[in-house]
């Protein structure tokens, strides 16, 4: 069985995440295949599509009419574009898209090497470097993803084609890294993840292999990077002069050894999400352990409220436990991806609700932030606190864009937000033996008739309302199913009722589940309503920057203050302690449809001068909060999720 058990069976309902799910169909992939093509005026120039046709023009005559352009990881934009189309087409097929996936396919595969070999910087920029630069060059994160465009396009539509390539660029790095024994693991890692799924796929061992084989061998020899410059004195990058940074590349100990969530983000939680993936699969405790380990050092030491993670520019990287500065964070986008990626595969080891919470949490807000609410631009760092002036301006925030871009020239995040958006269902829905577990609450019907007999539809107004309505239809006379329902850890509260009936003592409370036990007759309506209070946050004493500040936080959303509801000024802002926070009517013209709070607060003045013995004039103040995955839609202006409690 492959991956994708929910993909074909699950039809998106009308609700918060139908809007997002006709976005990405009918706006973000056709905006991205258009950067893709570099058909966006004014935007940055991607080159990719043009890449592989240089390529396959080299292939066929010996010589290219151009140069490569991007990164040197620029195939893997068309890889992730490729996936979301594939479970855009799924859910709703589109012959027009079809074959225009089908005519980039046709591309790749003539871009592909006699012996499998497949990567265009390589082929039209540095044919004579293969496989000699693994800390920098890309190649296995370019193979990963690639691998996962063709598993899901096979899954999803049924067509090989994209899935014969890779199994033979799989099939070459089998050759090159186990039956000849070259050295080296990935200096990105992400092919172990993708080298699962093929395996899953097809069914072969060797793929599995592999990925065992990169997990294994990563940090047992920590110089190896070293000793490959040394080899081979070329760079990507400019920096091929001194010693690697063991933890930036995730090396500097065996897998299983380490304990601290180091270096480069995206990375590090794709090596965990392979870790969690291969540790399912072979019931390896140890590797299982390690990645418990690594997640609750990230959750609990190394994670933004947001869900997002990478505290620094330098390195995109983790840096130290609790260092959470708002103003200069990174937070990428593809880092939320890829930990709601590792919390999915934890939620496979250890069947505990809290993987779910933070999956849930790095959703509605570190990956919805993203994106615009239009579909067309895009951010890649994810600051908790934007001050016009100073963020995307100044040295140390230049990072830190206060609007966003319409593209970018290291364009990984677009398509990573537009292949999660479309198979959302895979995250949302677990099966696990007889038990259906649901996790994220996702509007739309789930047909389980080869499972469980029947369908689940889930009807909510999620996540402005607590209350979720699923309702059993039975093929037959009746649906054997033991049902699982995440109770969030944000709720202040739980009630469930079966037909209208109170349904406690049916229930089963475990590890941050409701489970109910039975047989579902026809019709059959479980109702769940989930108190949702406002809270206010509070950040651990030893995260300096948030010292006297709380954050607020209703359902699984978390707020921010935008000086567009605020006078344009939110620095002069402080939330009353003990202060009331409302919550407004839903206002669904307003953002796309949020629900705002209005705090008790204050507003203080002070003088002109830099500094002044002058104490502030304070007044109290309403202060207006907004959706922090809604902000930065209405121009320039201040954010800030943080505020002064006094």
């Amino acid at each position: 069985m492959g991956d994708l058990k929910w993909i074909k069976k699950f039809k998106m309902g009308d609700g918060f995440w139908g809007r997002y799910a006709k976005l990405v169909r009918d706006v973000v992939l056709p905006y991205q295949e258009d950067a893709l093509n570099d058909r966006i005026e004014g935007a940055e120039k991607s080159h990719c599509i043009e890449n592989f046709r240089m390529a396959a023009e080299k292939l066929r005559t010996g010589k290219c009419s151009g140069e490569f352009y991007g990164m040197v990881f620029q195939d893997s934009d068309v890889a992730k574009w490729l996936e979301g189309a594939a479970y855009s087409l799924a859910q709703k097929p589109d012959a027009a898209l079809e074959k225009r996936c089908d005519e980039i396919i046709e591309l790749i595969g003539a871009a592909q090497h006699e012996d499998g070999y497949l990567n265009t910087y390589f082929t039209v920029k540095e044919p004579d470097k293969r496989w000699t630069n693994l800390q920098e060059a890309h190649e296995l994160y370019c193979e990963g993803h690639m691998i996962e465009a063709a598993v899901a396009y096979a899954e999803c539509t049924g067509k090989t084609r994209l899935l014969d390539i890779m199994c033979a660029m799989a099939d070459h790095t089998y050759r090159h890294f186990v039956e000849e024994g070259a050295e080296g693991y990935p200096g990105h890692p992400e092919i172990e993840l993708a080298l699962m799924r093929l395996y899953r796929c097809t069914g072969q061992e060797k793929y599995k292999e592999l990925a065992l084989h990169f997990i294994n061998v990563r940090g047992v020899d920590s110089d190896y990077y070293d000793r490959e410059k040394q080899r081979h004195d070329w760079s990507v990058w400019g920096n091929r002069s001194g010693s690697h940074d063991k933890e930036y590349a995730q090396n500097a100990a065996p897998v299983r050894m380490q304990t601290k969530a180091v270096g480069h983000a995206v990375r590090a939680v794709y090596l965990y999400t392979g870790m969690a993936d291969a540790a399912l699969e072979t019931g390896d405790e140890s590797l299982a352990q390690a990645c418990k380990v690594l997640w609750e050092n990230i959750t609990q030491c190394r994670m933004y409220v947001t869900g997002s993670i990478g505290s620094a520019y330098e390195g995109e990287s983790f840096t130290k436990d609790y260092h959470l500065p708002g103003d200069t964070a990174y937070a990428e986008t593809c880092a939320s991806v890829g930990l709601i990626f590792f919390c999915n595969k934890m939620l496979y080891l250890d069947r505990n609700g809290r993987y779910a919470d933070v999956m849930e949490r790095a959703l509605y807000n570190g990956v919805l932030a993203g994106m615009q609410l239009d579909g067309r631009r895009f951010f890649y760092v994810n600051p908790l606190e934007a001050l016009p002036g100073i963020s995307g301006e100044a040295q140390t925030h230049r990072h830190a864009l206060p609007v966003r871009p319409k593209w970018f020239a290291c364009a990984c995040c677009p398509p990573n937000v537009a292949r999660l958006l479309s198979s959302l269902s895979e995250y949302a829905w677990h099966r696990d033996g007889g038990t259906l577990y649901s996790n994220l609450f996702v509007d739309g019907t789930l047909d389980v008739s080869e499972e469980f007999g029947g369908t689940v539809a889930l009807e909510t107004a999620y996540p402005y309302e607590g209350r979720l309505t699923y309702r059993f239809t039975p093929k037959g006379e009746s649906m054997d199913v033991r049902f699982a329902i995440r109770v969030p850890a944000w709720s202040g509260g739980v009630e469930i009722r079966v037909n209208g009936a109170p349904a406690q003592q049916e229930v089963e409370s475990k590890d941050g589940y409701a489970y109910l036990h039975g047989t579902f007759l026809a019709p059959t309506e479980v109702t769940v309503e989930f108190a949702m209070p406002v809270r206010k946050l509070y950040t651990n004493s030893k995260v300096a920057a948030n010292t006297g500040k709380a954050a607020l936080e209703r359902g699984p959303l978390i707020y921010c203050a935008e000086g567009a509801d605020n006078g344009g000024d939110v620095l002069s802002l402080s939330l009353k302690r003990g202060g009331t926070v409302t919550v407004s009517d839903y206002l669904p013209e307003k953002l796309c449809g949020i629900r705002e709070l209005y705090a008790q607060g204050y507003r203080s003045e002070t003088g002109g001068a830099l500094y002044s013995y002058e104490e502030p004039v304070r007044r109290e103040d309403t202060i207006t909060f907004v959706p922090y995955y809604t902000w930065a839609n209405r121009g320039l202006n201040q954010m800030r999720v943080w505020i002064p409690e006094q």
